[in-house]
């Protein structure tokens, strides 16, 4: 699906990579996430914001299948990736996390090394032939999370002897070893300091060359930092969606303004 912005005299063309139609989330009687409809843009970042337990998280698991892991839960309406129905009862699940990503709020590496953290979801998949092409995939993976330099000469020492902001580096590596083309990132930033803060951003930025992105922040400064689009979660409804920079400064609805201006959250 295209849809094509004009700026100045240069015309943009953009691809919708995930369709969400009239998604409803239930956890047993609760209803978590209603009536959500989004286009969700190839190779961008897109930022969901919105009070904590909004739905922001609940509706960025429902992209990976990971609330079928939650017996609870009952996931109703449609999401496309590439208009394929990710809820078709011929997809693996499985397969599908290879090709949508996820890193969790907080940094978690496996208990191996640096290199099989890397290693691990290219081995399951079947993606290296040899030790020759996973020692590529490790290492182009580590340099796309922004962290070879720093790990190269340690390759076999454990993941978790890492700091904070270099643990979350390698979980976004680790990541993206599969070629996934959906990264999602669930509040990557919140158990970080600053410095570190500012260097996942900065990769974040550098990864949407490559990915589509979803991130969930309770940081309207980081939304607004690092996404293009922006979508607005409230009691569980999806109330705006549209550019970072319009949905920052000239709002449509009157809730997301309230949220903006700290009146709600």
């Amino acid at each position: 699906m295209y849809d094509t912005a004009k700026l100045g005299t240069d015309v943009i063309q953009t691809t919708t990579k995930i369709s969400a139609r009239n998604v409803q989330v239930y956890y047993g009687d609760t209803h978590a996430i209603k009536n959500v409809n989004v286009d969700i843009e190839a190779k961008s970042v897109t930022a969901f914001i919105g009070p904590s337990g909004c739905g922001k998280s609940t509706f960025l698991r429902c992209i990976n299948r990971m609330n079928d892991t939650i017996d609870v839960c009952r996931v109703e309406g449609d999401i496309n990736i590439d208009g394929e129905d990710i809820y078709d009862k011929r997809v693996d699940p499985v397969q599908l996390r290879a090709k949508v990503g996820m890193v969790f709020q907080k940094p978690n590496p496996f208990p191996k090394s640096i290199y099989d953290n890397i290693a691990y979801g290219p081995r399951i998949h079947g993606l290296a032939k040899n030790k020759s092409d996973l020692d590529e995939i490790v290492e182009k993976s580590l340099r796309r999370g922004a962290i070879w330099n720093e790990v190269k000469d340690r390759l076999h020492a454990p993941g978790t002897g890492l700091s904070g902001g270099q643990q979350q580096r390698l979980c976004i590596a680790r990541a993206i070893a599969t070629e996934p083309e959906v990264l999602l990132m669930d509040e990557p930033c919140s158990a970080l300091d600053p410095i570190a803060t500012a260097q996942v951003e900065e990769l974040i930025d550098e990864l949407r060359d490559q990915f589509s992105v979803v991130i969930v922040t309770h940081s309207m400064q980081q939304a607004a930092r690092v996404s293009q689009k922006t979508a607005f979660f409230h009691l569980g409804n999806l109330v705006e969606y549209g550019d970072t920079s319009q949905i920052f400064t000239n709002p449509t609805d009157e809730r997301t303004e309230s949220y903006i201006t700290g009146r709600i959250g």
